[in-house]
């Protein structure tokens, strides 16, 4: 079969083009254009003009944008093209080799797979694997990247892929008017570092051209695996198992017999797959593996538009599960429900399934919270249990409930930016860097975001097992009829060993920028670089003492990240106790900004842990937001959303 190569420069020849020509999604050219080119055959590549399109900047999790704006002429097509220039050059110069697209199931998403592999195959990238369905969860393509081999298994650390295209806009809401974005993932699963995303940016703004395949076959999507779809003579289309791999990876953490066995034994959970990509995953480890009722599952069966909700895995937004666990909407317990008919352990994902929520029978455990817990019971977790902790880390942002219990416990504890791919140089620092070994490792974010290093991303259903792991151990020595040992006694418990961490986040979304920036200079000028004995207090009770601006040297490659965030301490009387509240610009949205205040005041006073930490930090936030003129600057008398 002849492979051609129709390069199209010409200006005449591209104003010639009909209308139309552009926006066809899957034949870039047809006959019709009135160019002179080879014979249009499925293995012809040509090369499209372009100019750069500004605002292509990827956030901390990568691109995202309304959908309407990647649906415009050439914006995908300029997007990835910069992106896969960028990976040829952190490759050495050498095309990459194999690649994994996959996406969460919102709009746009099977155009989108359509698209990226037309112009991963005009690039020359020669193996292209797409899940079946389309549809991956973002922890199970970091799998697919580390672990599946020619074979389609592999142990971790033998998978081919170079990286993945991941078409993601995580927790933000899907369908047309709402968001669509795309992530990179590096050789090893984990999100690209900022040196990627800065070079993928500044050849945005340089990009001339970009290559695709001219008349390829619509790929089907839904096609048994193992189909093949042969785009040009060396570039191939595979359709794999999009489960395989990424349970492998979860049976590697977890004694999944065991799991089955607490399952039978008075066990009962409720997960809210939020119309993600997470649910079918969660469908076919709680039920196919565990063997729990379907009846555990709601929402499970991924949406576009996931079913119009918004799939964050918060309070607000996860009413109905929050509803259902006994919960108000701040958090505490419904009295009128009568927790001994609730589930045991409720749980939720996002849109990309690597995001959690966790909850007991009336009672809400928090993200931070969470992962401390984790931290202080990995003996019932199989994938620490034998060798221990070599490392946990948090975001900036997040409580320092972990690094109470990593002191306790000897282990060593990282603060980072916000960003998962911080975490990903500790769990890769002698995979990468010939560096210390930190895994076994355990590390997360305030942002409903639990991981550890089984794979490089976060990942909602793995915080999901680990918190049955828990519960099954903590149930190990209860007798037939007894009463289970619950979330809520758990916590508590722990709260009475270390202490309570108040906490809860405040959301001013969709500000206009000037006034964000303006709330963050006023921090800067009047706290961080002002007298802080001159600053008056509002609150007798709450004293503040300084204002830091966050920054990150990187232990394992010595990089430097700064203004990661303004750091707000206090003190609290009589206690004397500590307290802080932190303001970041988030980077995650897609139209306007959004002030994210992070609220957290300790508590030793075993009788203060019950109270409902929106009441306990009222007077915190209250305070704060004086200080950093909140309302005057923004109009906003209230936060969007409290978590």
């Amino acid at each position: 079969m002849k492979f051609s190569v129709a390069v199209v420069l010409a200006a005449a020849a591209l104003a010639a083009a009909p209308a139309d020509a552009f926006a066809r999604p899957f034949g870039v050219f047809s006959t019709r254009s009135g160019l002179k080119m080879s014979a249009t055959t499925t293995d012809e590549v040509v090369v499209i003009p372009t100019t750069p399109i500004e605002g292509m900047r990827p956030g901390t999790s990568g691109l995202r944008k309304k959908v309407e704006v990647w649906q415009e002429k050439h914006y995908v097509e300029n997007f990835i093209q910069s992106l896969i220039d960028t990976a040829v050059d952190s490759n050495g110069g050498k095309m990459l080799d194999t690649i994994v697209v996959a996406g969460d199931g919102r709009y746009y998403n099977d155009e989108a797979i359509q698209t990226i592999s037309n112009i991963c195959a005009a690039n020359g990238i020669a193996n292209i694997w797409i899940p079946q369905g389309g549809i991956m969860s973002t922890p199970a393509v970091s799998a697919v990247i580390r672990r599946r081999t020619e074979s389609g298994g592999g142990e971790d650390g033998e998978g081919i892929a170079q990286g993945g295209i991941v078409l993601t806009a995580s927790h933000n809401p899907g369908g047309p008017g709402e968001d669509f974005g795309i992530k990179y993932n590096e050789g090893l699963g984990q999100p690209a570092d900022e040196k990627f995303t800065d070079t993928l940016y500044q050849k945005t703004l340089e990009i001339a051209s970009y290559k695709t395949v001219a008349d390829s076959p619509d790929i089907d999507l839904n096609a048994p695996v193992g189909t093949k779809y042969q785009l040009t003579p060396t570039s191939a289309v595979t359709i794999i198992d999009p489960f395989q791999n990424y349970l492998d990876a979860l049976k590697s953490c977890f004694d999944f017999d065991q799991l089955r066995k607490f399952g039978s034994s008075g066990f009962s959970i409720l997960f809210d797959g939020m119309h993600g990509a997470g649910g079918q995953f969660a469908k076919r480890v709680l039920v196919e593996e565990l063997g729990l009722p379907e009846s555990s599952l709601m929402r499970c069966n991924p949406l576009p538009d996931f079913g119009k909700c918004h799939p964050d895995p918060n309070l607000t937004y996860a009413s109905e599960l929050v509803k259902k666990m006994g919960l108000k909407s701040d958090g505490s317990a419904d009295a009128s429900t009568d927790a001994s008919t609730l589930p045991m352990l409720g749980a939720a994902n996002d849109g990309d399934g690597d995001r959690n929520l966790i909850a007991g029978a009336g009672f809400f455990v928090t993200p931070s919270d969470s992962m401390a817990l984790i931290c202080d019971n990995y003996e019932a977790i199989p994938q620490f249990a034998a060798t221990g902790l070599n490392g946990v880390a948090r975001s900036m942002p997040s409580s320092a409930a972990l690094d109470v219990v990593a002191e306790a416990r000897n282990i060593p504890c990282f603060v980072t930016p916000t960003g998962w791919k911080f975490f990903g140089n500790l769990m890769s620092s002698k995979e990468s860097f010939d560096g210390k070994d930190y895994t076994p490792f355990i590390c997360g974010e305030e942002s409903f975001g639990t991981g550890s290093d089984h794979v490089r991303e976060k990942d909602g259903l793995w915080a999901v097992l680990a918190w049955m792991s828990i519960l099954s151990k903590a149930n190990e020595g209860v007798s037939e009829g007894e009463a289970l040992v619950g979330v809520e006694e758990i916590v508590t418990k722990h709260w009475a060993k270390y202490g309570r961490h108040f906490y809860c986040r405040y959301d001013y979304e969709g500000v206009d920028s000037d006034a964000a920036n303006q709330v963050m200079d006023i921090i800067r000028d009047n706290l961080v670089n002002g007298d802080a004995s001159s600053v008056e207090s509002g609150d007798a009770d709450i004293k503040f003492v300084d204002a830091v601006e966050f920054g990150y040297t990187d232990p394992v490659d010595g990089s430097e990240t700064s203004k990661q965030g303004l750091i707000l301490n206090f003190e609290l009387g009589p206690s004397g106790d500590p307290a802080r509240v932190v303001f970041r610009l988030s980077g995650t949205g897609s139209a306007g900004a959004t002030i994210r205040m992070y609220l957290e005041q300790y508590e030793k006073d075993t009788s203060k842990h019950g109270i409902s930490a929106p009441v306990a930090l009222k007077d915190l936030a209250d305070e704060a937001l004086r200080l950093v003129q909140m309302e005057k600057t923004t109009g906003r008398e209230a936060p969007t959303v409290i978590t």
